[in-house]
């Protein structure tokens, strides 16, 4: 396997299934992977149309597209448990667990899972974390696709969690994944356009506000599996190269690093070393850090000034 097309969270767009056909006509893929939660919207639970019209268009598109792997989200299951959150409907309860039962049937056996493992990359709703692993199935000593397959057959009393690979928030921060080596995929935590940082990649940027208003940049990405390295399906496929000095949640207080400054009253830069004391942001909002460097205490230093980290002093 080597090339994988994403379709992150839907939640009731049934034309994210137009556009990703669209894209899939203009490259090729070796799989399509559906990051879940088909379901629920802001104010449609009545809207019993839209359900429909959202299992009809996904039913189009796997017939269409038989590569087809699907991860259940927290919003589907929950219908499924009986498990109500935010968005629940029970107007449409009928008709989601008639569209899940379709879709399940319509998928060959191993298709439709929890997480999907391909080659270096683990695809899931919200991402597979250790302390779900380490209290679920603390004693395990089997390898990655064992892991999985005991997972795939957890249900309610496992997965309805805030650890699990259903309901995981690792973008937040202080949550280490496993295993260690693998890629990421996820989606669940909305994004203004597709996060990538410490092996993970969110790509929930086609959900709304409540006013209908996108939250993220709404593009599809794609994903190497042998290589891990990902890009956007409406590009030319080239992968992308986030750099790292540019996502604050790279730096620690102690990080030595490199930075430009420009001299006062000067056009000219200047290049400075210190030790990060403070990670804050500046007075326009943007993320900054604050360094020592030698008796100098240089404040809201943002991060396209910072040349390299060096490494924790």
């Amino acid at each position: 396997m080597s090339k994988v097309f994403v379709i992150p969270d839907i939640h009731l767009k049934p034309w994210m299934f137009n556009e990703a056909d669209k894209l899939l006509s203009q490259n090729k893929y070796d799989q399509i992977v559906c990051l879940g939660d088909i379901v629920d919207d802001w104010d449609q639970e009545k809207n019993l149309g839209l359900y429909s019209e959202t299992f009809d268009a996904l039913e189009i598109f796997i017939k269409q597209h038989p590569n087809f792997l699907f991860c259940y989200g927290n919003h589907d299951v929950s219908y499924i448990w009986e498990a109500r959150e935010s968005g629940y409907s029970d107007h449409a309860r009928q008709v989601v667990l008639e569209g899940i039962s379709k879709l399940e049937k319509l998928l060959p056996a191993g298709n439709i899972a929890y997480i999907h493992r391909i080659d270096n990359v683990l695809f899931s709703h919200a991402g597979l974390t250790e302390i779900f692993v380490s209290y679920f199935l603390p004693n395990f000593d089997g390898d990655i696709d064992e892991l999985l397959k005991k997972i795939n057959s957890f249900r309610r009393d496992e997965l309805w969690c805030d650890a699990s690979p259903i309901w995981a928030r690792p973008q937040y921060g202080g949550i280490e994944m496993y295993p260690s080596g693998y890629l990421q995929v996820v989606g669940h935590t909305p994004v203004g356009k597709t996060d990538f940082f410490a092996d993970v990649l969110t790509v929930d940027n086609f959900s709304t506000c409540r006013s209908g208003n996108p939250i993220g940049d709404q593009r599809f990405v794609w994903v190497d599996t042998v290589s891990k390295q990902w890009g956007f399906a409406d590009k030319n496929g080239e992968a992308e190269t986030p750099d790292a000095k540019l996502d604050i949640r790279s730096y620690r207080v102690g990080d030595r690093v490199r930075f430009k400054i420009r001299a006062a009253e000067s056009n000219e830069e200047e290049i400075h070393e210190g030790t990060v004391e403070i990670i804050d942001r500046n007075p326009g909002w943007y993320p900054s850090i604050d360094i020592m460097s030698g008796d100098t205490f240089y404040k809201h230093i943002t991060l396209t000034e910072v040349l390299d980290l060096l490494g924790r002093g």
